[in-house]
């Protein structure tokens, strides 16, 4: 058996496959700490082919906990990963509203989650004045905050270069091939042949612009069937998401999906009805049965899967490469971490 080869400070040679969000991580993290990084990624152009660059990027653990408590916790520590290294987070908060004909999604949702603050009529005003006389009620979690996703992956790739991690990309890799020391798979649906439980939810969004409105802070409209939110990216740009619809298609966004968009953030705010489509994007995210993600090692460490992002890549990215991370130095146990 061939001796695996490891460098003078015991960190080993490691290949991340994937250049998505959790990818990202995982090279930044593991070349701060010292080991020889290769990430590849199949497509010659950053990103074009990842899941990732689709998200809202909001870093907001108290309102995903909606759908998984769990979230909660694990995201606080992601959201102060986050505010370590990337200067261009927006510490914004996120704001929660809710028509009047659905009041009972907004005391299921205040049930689940707990917000740290209620606001009345006048506090929206306060908080987002071009919401004024909208919203009699809302809910705000003032520690989360929220970046605009191209800017970040760009950030998260530089960064990764920077601390010495090779960049390949428009390079496939061949699961059946040996590939020396450590292999980090993090490729999405893309390793579904790799784990059987993980499905595809597919994701869809729109990006806008409009200067006829201020929003300060990610702003989510709860609805019982097309819950949405809109996140403020600068220069007048308004990402608008997401439906989440239990498919593994793949293809283009469709006439129902953009009208139910459109017309939600219309429902927001009128201005919105005036605003320019920029973009249109659709794309799978990968989620085990829990909807929560985990890393898999494999065959004595030297084969780790990182998969499940579901809508929480973004928030738990940092805190899956730190795990990652912990388990390579001393088999430091974490409960997103599964040995097979």
């Amino acid at each position: 058996m061939a001796t695996e080869h490891r460098h003078e400070n015991g960190a080993r040679p490691v290949t991340v496959v994937g250049a998505g969000i959790l990818g990202l991580w995982q090279a930044l993290v593991l070349a701060r700490a010292g080991h020889s990084v290769r990430l590849l990624d199949a497509s010659a152009k950053p990103f074009a082919e990842s899941a990732s660059r689709l998200a809202g990027a909001m870093l907001a653990p108290g309102c995903e906990s909606d759908g998984a408590p769990e979230i909660r916790s694990f995201g606080e520590q992601g959201l102060a990963h986050w505010r370590a290294i990337y200067p261009r987070l927006v510490n914004a908060g996120s704001l929660v509203v809710a028509a009047p004909r659905d009041q009972a999604e907004a005391t299921r949702f205040a049930r689940a989650t707990a917000p740290p603050e209620t606001l009345d009529a006048e506090g929206v005003a306060v908080l987002e004045p071009a919401l004024a006389g909208r919203f009699g009620t809302a809910f705000y979690f003032p520690d989360e905050a929220h970046m605009a996703t191209p800017d970040a992956m760009a950030f998260l790739l530089d960064a990764a270069s920077a601390a010495g991690a090779d960049i390949a990309l428009g390079e496939r890799w061949d699961s059946n091939a040996s590939t020396p020391g450590i292999v980090i798979d993090c490729r999405g649906f893309a390793a579904k042949d790799r784990l059987p439980d993980l499905r595809g939810v597919r994701g869809e969004r729109v990006l806008i612009r409009t200067a006829e409105l201020h929003l300060a802070r990610p702003v989510r409209l709860l609805h019982p069937r097309h819950p949405l939110y809109v996140v403020p990216w600068g220069d007048d740009r308004f990402l608008v998401g997401a439906t989440v619809l239990e498919s593994e298609d793949a293809g283009p966004i469709s006439v129902r999906s953009a009208l139910e968009l459109l017309g939600a953030a219309y429902a927001l705010h009128p201005a919105f009805g005036e605003a320019e489509i920029l973009e249109t994007g659709a794309g799978i995210r990968p989620a085990f049965p829990d909807n929560l993600p985990r890393v898999e090692i494999r065959n004595d460490g030297r084969q780790i899967l990182v998969n499940g992002a579901y809508r929480h890549g973004f928030l738990l990215a940092p805190v899956l490469a730190h795990a990652v991370a912990g388990y390579l130095a001393n088999q430091t146990p974490h409960p997103l971490v599964r040995l097979s």
